[in-house]
């Protein structure tokens, strides 16, 4: 691991780092608020990433159970690192430690989606042994009346 840098789960407290991050991110704009209660309810993994004390990254994770499958689910949900910190291995060691979180929950096996020409997260991923499948998403808003 890099020295001077701290992965752990993220808390209610880091609602606020969170946010900014996030923003940096996608621009969705949670507020602290929402962040915060999310991390009190949801059984979402989200794990943080300090360099020199500064938050610089999260990666996010779900398990599940269907009833196709005898085995639980893991899938990587989002992962952001900030620009300026990249080229560091946060991204592998968000991932490993993200892998090792959903390992305890009896997690065997995690899937990833990332958009196809979101090289730089590919490469991350592919570092940390993901392979490429060939899968098509489609996706529908629908609309709340």
């Amino acid at each position: 691991m890099i020295r001077d840098m701290i992965i752990r789960l993220a808390a209610p407290e880091d609602a606020a780092e969170l946010a900014r991050l996030n923003d940096e991110f996608n621009g969705v704009g949670r507020s602290p608020a929402e962040i915060e209660e999310s991390l009190r309810q949801s059984k979402e993994i989200v794990l943080i990433a300090f360099l020199r004390k500064r938050a610089v990254g999260f990666i996010c994770g779900q398990y599940f159970r269907s009833f196709c499958y005898s085995e639980l689910q893991g899938e990587i949900t989002e992962m952001y690192v900030m620009r300026e910190a990249r080229g560091q291995r946060i991204g592998t060691s968000l991932i490993k430690k993200l892998e090792e979180e959903l390992e305890k929950q009896g997690v065997q096996s995690i899937k990833v989606l990332t958009g196809n020409d979101n090289y730089n997260a590919r490469r991350v991923y592919e570092q940390s042994f993901y392979e490429l499948e060939n899968e098509v998403i489609l996706h529908k808003e629908l609309k709340l009346w």
